[in-house]
């Protein structure tokens, strides 16, 4: 039976497919929409939720129990901020914010109010992922010496957006537009997590807007150096006519890369092509069922939402499938790397953020 009814903020193009998702979910639905754009309040009609005009209006709805916020991101923090205090769980779309600080405070926002937050890091679920954080689990590569992980293509990467509400805001710095933040906010969650417990010593970065944007990075380039010795290059491209491997790892037992798909097919970033040291030994490393198993869905995410929501009235508590508490090591990375293009220099980590997550 369904128990939690799901506000929308912002119903773009992500803000629809969440409704899509959540209509495949148990015990939690969308049920409203507070959009300012005629077109979109339509469609939510004629997919049967009721609409708002204002944010207020949404807030102040209580039969709505979840706040999505699916706005540009320069809005997540007003707007999750806002529902947090109207007593709203909440779940923000990556990013979480524009920064570290406003991050914090919705944290810790959430739990001084005693209420679920979460950010929607979908692809920490991604297979291609998955299978390259087994790989490294389970020892195939030795030490790790050196991870890459690449978005390539000669075309903007903000995607389709909603035509009837500023389609290109997404190469728009005063919306939170630009490449790093849009795929490159995923790539480096990625990362962080792939190299936990080590933590960044410092991070180099270059962001630049060349064709798609001058206004933002269509370009961006972050290094980090780890504290276990280990280096990571994460780099989104949209000015390449010839995209790099989508991931490239170096280890002392062999090294490993895999195509990049124009099709973003994660099955395909996932054949990991490894060469192993000294002999040149090649094959596919394949991928076990245990990998394919951890896969979550959309869906997924949003039912173990609902059950951390649930489990706020009972003794023990469920975590969501993001905590938000998690996410802040990413914030603090890509904070660091819009410092560095901005200075030109390395960013060092002092401990501005607790990386013992898990």
């Amino acid at each position: 039976m369904i128990s939690l009814n799901v506000g929308i903020i912002g119903f773009g193009r992500i803000g629809a497919e969440h409704a899509q998702w959540l209509s495949r979910c148990s015990g939690i639905r969308a049920a409203a929409v507070m959009d300012q754009t005629r077109a979109r309040q339509e469609l939510a009609v004629s997919r049967g939720l009721k609409v708002y005009s204002s944010l207020s209006e949404i807030l102040n709805d209580k039969a709505i129990d979840v706040i999505l916020i699916s706005t540009p991101t320069a809005m997540h923090f007003e707007h999750a901020r806002a529902a947090l205090q109207a007593g709203k769980h909440v779940m923000v779309e990556k990013p979480m914010t524009l920064d570290l600080p406003t991050s914090k405070k919705l944290v810790a926002l959430a739990k001084k109010r005693g209420l679920v937050l979460s950010v929607f890091h979908n692809r920490r679920w991604d297979i291609d992922y998955l299978h390259v954080k087994q790989a490294i689990t389970s020892k195939r590569f030795g030490r790790i010496i050196n991870i890459e992980s690449r978005l390539g293509q000669f075309s903007s990467c903000v995607g389709p957006a909603a035509k009837e509400y500023r389609p290109g805001w997404r190469n728009e710095a005063s919306f939170g537009g630009g490449g790093l933040y849009d795929w490159g906010s995923h790539l480096v969650d990625q990362i962080q997590r792939l190299f936990y417990p080590s933590k960044p010593l410092r991070v180099f970065a270059q962001l630049r807007g060349n064709i798609w944007t001058r206004d933002c990075d269509d370009f961006a380039r972050m290094l980090i150096d780890f504290d276990n010795g280990s280096t990571a290059l994460i780099e989104i491209n949209t000015t390449t006519s010839s995209p790099l491997p989508r991931w490239h790892i170096d280890g002392t037992l062999g090294s490993a890369q895999s195509p990049f798909s124009l099709a973003f097919d994660t099955h395909q970033w996932a054949q990991l092509n490894f060469t192993s040291a000294g002999k040149q030994k090649k094959q596919i490393i394949p991928i076990d069922d245990k990998t394919r198993q951890m896969q979550k869905s959309e869906s997924d995410i949003w039912n173990q939402f609902a059950k951390a929501v649930a489990s706020m009235k009972g003794k023990k508590q469920i975590l969501p499938a993001v905590p938000a508490e998690s996410v802040l090591p990413t914030m603090w990375l890509l904070d660091a790397a819009r410092r560095s293009s901005k200075t030109g220099k390395a960013v060092e980590f002092k401990g501005q953020v607790e990386w013992d997550y898990d």
